[in-house]
This record gives structure tokens, sequence and C-alpha cells, in this order.
């Protein structure tokens, strides 16, 4: 499915923030001259930038422009406020990443599971273990569970690669929202099995709902990442309207 219009403009300017081609605190080039570079609509660049607002890369200024508040981190950045696959934050951070699939089974949800997951109890699901490694480090692990009839034809070689991947080009889901809770807790033996934990005896948990277009809960994950390699970042905007009496 091809993409639109301004999410391709969103990652040309992304790209261009963050390779640095547009200087930290420095006014990005003016509105007429992206629409000119860009070759695109007023509407489609502002609902690019509009994004770029949201997740904290540039900060617009009424009668002044656009300017780029971006800060690069050192450690691996994963954002709240997108959806994005570990291949794609893997190479945003500009690490290396590959994953393995530790387990592929199908099973149906029972009472434990369905209160843990919130899919139905009895629900067919796809349940997926994977071990996701940054430059060749074992450092996340996944569970991730999905609905059977909603993921269909899932298998372990598919699994292997992109999951996102097969649900929007070859099944042509669109995945549209996620809930998301970040706890931290103690290594279980299955963790200190798999993962490089050093010294460390936590990890932070990660636990999301996804949702598709249909308002559709169709997977439950749950991302178990090293504390030392782990920084959630998001962009708070204070709501304008004075304070309570």
């Amino acid at each position: 499915m091809p993409k639109a219009k301004y999410e391709q403009i969103y990652h040309i300017l992304k790209e261009k923030i963050e390779s640095g081609q547009y200087p930290p605190q420095e006014l990005l080039p003016g509105e007429h001259t992206l629409i000119a570079e860009l070759d695109c609509s007023r509407n489609t660049l502002r609902r690019a930038v509009s994004e770029l607002v949201r997740e904290g890369y540039v900060q617009t200024m009424q009668g002044k422009g656009v300017r780029n508040i971006f800060e690069p981190v050192r450690q691996a950045t994963f954002t709240l406020g997108t959806i994005e696959t570990f291949a794609e934050s893997a190479a945003r951070n500009h690490w290396t990443g590959r994953s393995e699939v530790l387990l592929f089974s199908e099973l149906e949800a029972n009472a434990a599971l369905a209160e843990k997951t919130g899919f139905a109890e009895g629900t067919a699901l796809y349940y997926v273990q994977r071990l996701h490694f940054l430059n060749e480090r074992p450092l996340i692990m996944n569970h991730s569970y999905f609905r059977q009839d909603v993921a269909r034809g899932m298998t372990h070689e598919i699994a292997e690669g992109s999951i996102y991947r097969y649900l929007e080009n070859d099944l042509h889901i669109q995945i549209v929202n996620s809930k998301r809770l970040v706890t931290v807790e103690k290594a279980t033996p299955l963790d200190q099995q798999y993962l490089d934990m050093g010294d460390c005896n936590c990890l932070a948990v990660v636990s999301s709902q996804t949702y598709n277009g249909d308002g559709v809960m169709f997977e439950y994950t749950q991302s178990r990442h090293h504390p030392n390699f782990f920084r959630f970042q998001d962009n708070a905007v204070r709501r304008q309207g004075g304070y309570p009496a």
C-alpha cells in the first residue's frame, strides 16, 4: 500500500533533521521554499510538520517559522507517541538490529491469559516469543499474542522477518492505535537465560494493546528491555486555558 504524500514529506524532513542538514535550534527553510523543493501542497507540508511537532522534532512559531528543536540521544530511544517496529526504531537510532524467533505456537486464551492481555476467553491466538539483538547484543525480549482471525496465515518464517510488514503489505491491515503501560520488573529466569543482563536484575517492561482500523484489538505484546539500553521519549505540550479556581 503506497504511503500518503505527507508521510513521504515527513520522512524527508525528519531525515534532514536527524542527519544535521537542518542545524539544531535553527529555523527550517520557509514554507514557500519547502513547497517548491518537495513538490507538495501547503496542506501536505503542514500535515507533515504537525507530525514532527507531535514527536518533538520541531516547534512552530507564529509569524516566525518552524524551529528545529531535535536533540540526539546516545541510548537506543523508543517513542511513546508513535507505533514503530523494532527494525524501524533500530534504524532510526543507527543501530544494527536483528530478531530471532524462540517460540511460535497457536493457542486459545484461557481465563488467566484473557485477564492479562484483554482478549476474550477462548480467542484463537498466535503466540510469538522473539529475541531482539542490537549491535549483536540480545537486549530485548518480546512476548506477543496476535488474533488468528486478524493476522491470518502468520507463520514462524513471517515472524522471523517483519510481522507488521506482513500485516500492512500482505493483509492490508491498518494499524491505528496502541495503549501502553511502562513498568519496571525483576528479571525472570527466562530473561536471565536469553538477555545479556550483566549485573542488572531488573528490566523496563512495556505492555501494549494494539488496535486496527476497525477498532479491534489484534495484538498484545509485552516487551522486556535491558535497562541500560532503554529510553522512552515523548513530547508533552502544556494545555492552554489558565489555572483552576
